[in-house]
């Protein structure tokens, strides 16, 4: 088995409602043949350029562990979603658990 990090950005005008069932939608995808070990709901972010008329996007992140079989599937599922404008899925020997990128720090 080998780490993850996969990341999708949802449409700016999405409900907080719709993100949660995207993400309930996707886990329950990866939870079939990989364990997700981490998810992250890093909110609205702004975008350095315009995607499919969006100046900005919900960006939500795991880390996975599971086989290579899982992400094209979570990717082709992901390709054909009218509310995911962009995804990443990157591999890793090891994942760092401890930091979160998008964090407050007060």
């Amino acid at each position: 088995m080998a780490f993850y990090e996969h990341t999708f950005v949802g449409k700016q005008d999405l409900s907080d409602k719709e993100v949660d069932g995207l993400i309930a939608r996707y886990s329950e995808i990866l939870s079939k043949s990989g364990k997700i070990l981490k998810t992250e709901k890093w909110g609205l972010l702004g975008l350095a350029n315009k995607i499919k008329k969006n100046r900005k996007g919900i960006f939500v992140h795991f880390k996975l562990e599971g086989e290579g079989t899982i992400i094209k599937e979570i990717e082709k599922k992901l390709s054909i979603d009218n509310n995911v404008i962009r995804y990443l899925t990157v591999k890793y020997d090891k994942l760092d658990l401890k930091n979160e990128y998008f964090t407050s720090k007060k």
